[in-house]
């Protein structure tokens, strides 16, 4: 079949009747190019192309919703999140994401309890993006849920909310079974300075899980727990590299003067990034005692690592 060109992308009502096509690649491209018009008035249109018979045509309107917001694209989006074509939720998953009008969240916040795993998920991502403090209550429930998925999403909630009372429920989070929940929970605590929250952030330094022990690293910079300055300089001595890379950048940021002495030998690292990142650290703590350590490292043979020891010699002389 040769496809006509649509006479005019601008008028919504012309591309819309092409809705009616029985050929389902006709239908498609007029979703594509409802999107395209970026009219509000294409709204209604693709939500009506959300039921259509051919799960080919649905993803495309799944898609296209994305281009838009509110309460009726939520509501359209939510329905195709629950259809049984894995393409078409996957499709609507996606957009959901994209959702930024608040309003957006009251026909999404019944679904935080949907009997699908990745029905839940997708819901509490996009409630997390809305920031909707309503989304605090189905979070912390969620964060129970037997799906780790799940319960990474719900931390999202808690951490862009940042509302000092689910600190508990976050701790309690950095303790869960699986590691990238715990890594997760532990960069969600980087907005409080209390005690509680330091304490389990430090406490993961020493978890089984790599990846842990890097969030918690990174988060202490982050967070600006001087006192952590110690735990990190004993991070430096971890078998695995990123921990390391993070340990350093996070004493950079503490300007941890005392950590000096366990940064330096790090310059002679044997992964470049490292190397770099020991530069980077002692260029922003600036002690001068370690002049003479930096300036044996200026000849590095990594052209980004002896960008950074220059660097970090300019923040000495100045």
């Amino acid at each position: 079949m040769v496809f006509e060109p649509f006479e005019d992308f601008g008028d919504v009502q012309t591309i819309a009747a092409r809705l009616g096509d029985r050929d389902p690649a006709v239908r498609r491209l007029a979703v594509i190019a409802l999107a395209g018009t970026a009219s509000p008035d294409a709204v209604g249109p693709l939500l009506s192309a959300a039921v259509d018979d051919d799960a080919g045509v649905r993803v495309q309107a799944a898609q296209a919703l994305g281009e838009f917001d509110g309460p009726e694209v939520a509501a359209g989006l939510a329905r195709l999140l629950t259809q049984p074509e894995a393409e078409v939720a996957r499709a609507a998953a996606a957009s959901l994401a994209e959702l930024k009008a608040p309003l957006a969240g009251e026909p999404l916040l019944p679904l935080a309890t949907h009997p699908a795993p990745f029905v839940r998920a997708a819901i509490l991502r996009a409630l997390r993006g809305l920031r909707l403090p309503e989304a605090l209550a189905p979070a912390r429930a969620a964060l129970a849920d037997p799906e780790p998925e799940v319960r990474l999403q719900a931390i999202g909630i808690i951490a862009y909310l940042k509302r000092e009372d689910a600190l508990p429920a976050l701790i309690a989070a950095a303790r869960d079974p699986d590691a990238e929940v715990r890594a997760v929970a532990i960069g969600a605590l980087a907005f409080t300075r209390q005690e509680a929250a330091a304490a389990a952030i430090a406490e993961a330094l020493g978890d089984a899980d790599w990846r842990v022990r890097a969030a918690a690293a990174e988060t202490l910079g982050r967070a600006g727990l001087a006192s952590a300055a110690p735990a990190l300089a004993a991070a430096l001595g971890d078998t695995f590299w990123q921990v390391r890379q993070k340990a350093l950048r996070s004493l950079g940021a503490l300007k941890a003067r005392n950590a000096v002495g366990a940064i330096a030998p790090l310059l002679g690292h044997e992964i470049a990034i490292v190397r770099k990142e020991a530069a980077a650290a002692l260029g922003e703590i600036a002690d001068p005692a370690t002049l003479a350590a930096l300036d044996a490292h200026s000849d590095d043979p990594d052209p980004e690592v002896r960008k950074t020891v220059r660097w970090a010699l300019t923040r000495l002389a100045a």
